[in-house]
């Protein structure tokens, strides 16, 4: 690690003094399975509480003015609460709504306008919301088939895609930030973008390219992750805003909160979707790189990526997704410690507010709203769902006890502009309906027998940043491929279309006492037992060649730069016997150099498996 500064030492320090005085306390009689009833059903009536509302007061319009009751064009102007909220009303059982909500949508719904977008909150809430509806509409083993449905959101997912095209019409391949949908990109539109707005299209736009079997929108989101992690510094750190014409970085603070959180969210997410490794070993060294200089145990600070110095030693709320991402990467110990800093800033407050200084231990001046963020709620549904630790239980009843007495206002919940007084703001965002409660209403739920679509349902889901449910269908998520002989590239437009056994095996391995799926590395690249494999949709697929570098297996280098670090080969280790754990669906093995924490070096992951995971000892406060 890095020697620490003075301004670390501060960090070091608050971090010592926040988490002696706000520290969350274990409750001695923590919830039981009758109050986690109580709690999913009072968190179902949350959910049609703001849905009702929405469609009372404010539907076709974009989203709720909770307060005056009232609606408001925010995105697009097409009814985006709507398409939000379809996978949850699916989640919930709601065959009624959810089918009216489909077939509403399929005859009412167009993309031929003349307005100007955001690139990345379309994909993320529109385009992935008309996916993941399609998918369970379309699907008589999901049980919420609708019999009307005729592709209709597909054909209007597929045509919301191609009038987004244009924005990656650039010189790095990284997009715009916004497109209008009629004109296309406009002539005095910014050529600045968010390292998250361009890193966070690749599940949307590969489900979309299966869908419809046209590869073109996969090929240009990879190629925006491409052209982001071709400019990384040589510590293998992005920055948070770029010029998609130049490539140069324009803010080079470095973290995993605002404005580049989700770029390492799916780099994970796109492997354990589409078994695509590329994006496996960009998240493996984008991760070891984030653990060795952003990580000042157990909070995460922002640094110059060039020379890993601090410059913003702060809590940003979206930093709170990151313990979740962890708990799917399989590092589960940093993860907890995360969660508790991170939570003991909502008991303080009764929510996160957007910024909190570590070095003043108090909000940040301009940063004192909570517009009802998912993200720490999302973390500790995936606590729970790795440890059964009851604590987090315990941490959801006080996170529905602060939105039910603080942000609940008459049509729907409320932004709070400021976390100190609780005042309340008239909006609420889609991603209320889409996210938080559902959350919410999963972790409660689980606690409970968890029998709904994600936990019991005839496929593994992974969650896009939207929250919304990505299936790992056959149809979506194909048999990791590789060629019988490393190095190669084989044209398989003439192969059937049939899947080969995986050759992963089920020995297991620990990292920070957590029970993970056995190695995979170079080394454990078998070749196929038939010349039979599933295609891509580019007909080619890739193998790998021993001894390479990832930059040399896939391309990727440093940009005007000809000295690019080189690579260690990972290291084998012995593997452990397992210990008794808990289910959990998805997970993976992933190098951690951070030199304050016992980690390994070998990748492991398999979508499919139902890994399972939990710390050898209960955890505690």
């Amino acid at each position: 690690m890095r020697p620490i500064g003075a301004l670390s030492t501060t960090v070091f320090l608050a971090s010592v003094v926040i988490c002696c005085c706000f520290a969350v306390n274990s409750v001695a009689d923590g919830v039981t399975v009758e109050e986690a009833k109580v709690l999913r059903d009072e968190v179902h009536e949350m959910f049609y509480h703001g849905f009702d509302g929405y469609m009372k007061h404010a539907f076709p319009l974009d989203e709720l003015r909770p307060l005056s009751c009232g609606g408001e064009d925010s995105l697009g102007g097409y009814a985006l609460t709507l398409i939000d909220s379809l996978d949850t009303l699916a989640l919930l059982g709601d065959d009624e709504q959810f089918s009216y909500a489909v077939e509403w949508i399929g005859k009412n719904l167009r993309f031929d306008i003349n307005k100007t977008i955001s690139v990345f909150e379309t994909t993320i809430r529109v385009l992935g919301g008309l996916l993941s509806a399609h998918l369970i509409a379309s699907d008589y083993a999901t049980g919420m088939r609708v019999p009307s449905y005729e592709n209709q959101l597909l054909y209007l997912a597929e045509d919301l895609g191609r009038r987004m095209l244009p924005a990656f019409e650039t010189p790095t391949g990284i997009p715009f930030g916004s497109v209008n949908l009629l004109l296309g990109v406009d002539e005095n539109e910014s050529k600045i973008t968010s390292t998250a707005g361009g890193g966070t299209l690749t599940l949307e736009f590969g489900i979309l390219s299966r869908l419809t079997n046209n590869p073109v929108f996969e090929q240009v989101t990879k190629n925006a992750v491409r052209g982001l992690w071709a400019r990384r510094s040589k510590l293998n750190l992005v920055g948070a805003h770029i010029n998609v014409f130049t490539g140069e970085w324009t803010q080079k603070e470095a973290g995993i909160g605002t404005s580049i959180d989700s770029f390492y969210e799916y780099l994970l997410k796109a492997y354990l979707l589409f078994g695509d490794e590329e994006y496996l070993f960009i998240f493996q060294e984008a991760y070891q790189a984030a653990m060795r200089h952003l990580f000042a145990d157990p909070w995460y600070v922002e640094v110059n990526m060039d020379s890993a110095a601090i410059v913003w030693p702060l809590f940003n709320s979206l930093q709170a997704f990151w313990p979740g991402l962890q708990v799917l990467a399989g590092d589960v110990d940093p993860a907890i410690r995360t969660h508790d800093a991170f939570f003991s800033v909502w008991k303080r407050y009764g929510f996160t507010p957007e910024g909190f200084n570590l070095a003043t231990l108090s909000v940040q001046h301009g940063q004192k709203s909570y517009p009802l963020r998912p993200e720490l709620i999302e973390s500790t549904y995936w606590l729970y769902k790795a440890t059964r630790d009851h604590r987090y239980l315990d941490a959801g009843r006080d996170i529905v006890a602060s939105l039910q007495y603080g942000a609940r206002c008459p049509c729907g919940y409320c932004h709070i502009s400021d976390v100190e007084d609780h005042k309340q703001e008239d909006h609420m965002e889609s991603f209320f309906l889409a996210e938080t409660v559902k959350y919410l209403w999963l972790l409660f739920d689980l606690a409970v027998g968890g029998d709904n679509l994600v936990e019991n349902g005839p496929y593994k889901y992974v969650f896009s940043t939207e929250g919304h449910l990505l299936p790992a269908s056959p149809q979506i998520s194909l048999v990791r491929e590789h060629c019988s002989y490393y190095g190669a590239y084989c044209n398989t437009s003439g192969l059937r279309q049939d899947s080969y056994a995986s050759d992963m095996s089920g020995r297991s391995s620990k990292v920070n006492g957590t029970r993970i799926l056995g190695e995979w590395g170079p080394s454990r690249l078998q070749r196929p037992q038939t010349s039979q494999w599933r295609t891509s949709n580019s007909g080619l697929i890739k193998g790998f060649c021993r001894g390479l570098t990832h930059g040399q297996k896939f391309g990727i280098t440093y940009i005007n730069s000809m000295d690019a670090p080189k690579e260690k080969e990972p290291e084998q280790h012995k593997e452990t016997a397992p210990s008794e754990n808990h289910p959990v669906a998805l997970f993976s093995e992933m190098n951690l150099a951070d030199s304050s924490l016992e980690r390994k070096e070998n990748v492991s992951s398999q979508l499919p498996s139902n890994v399972e995971l939990k710390s050898d000892t209960p955890q505690s406060k």
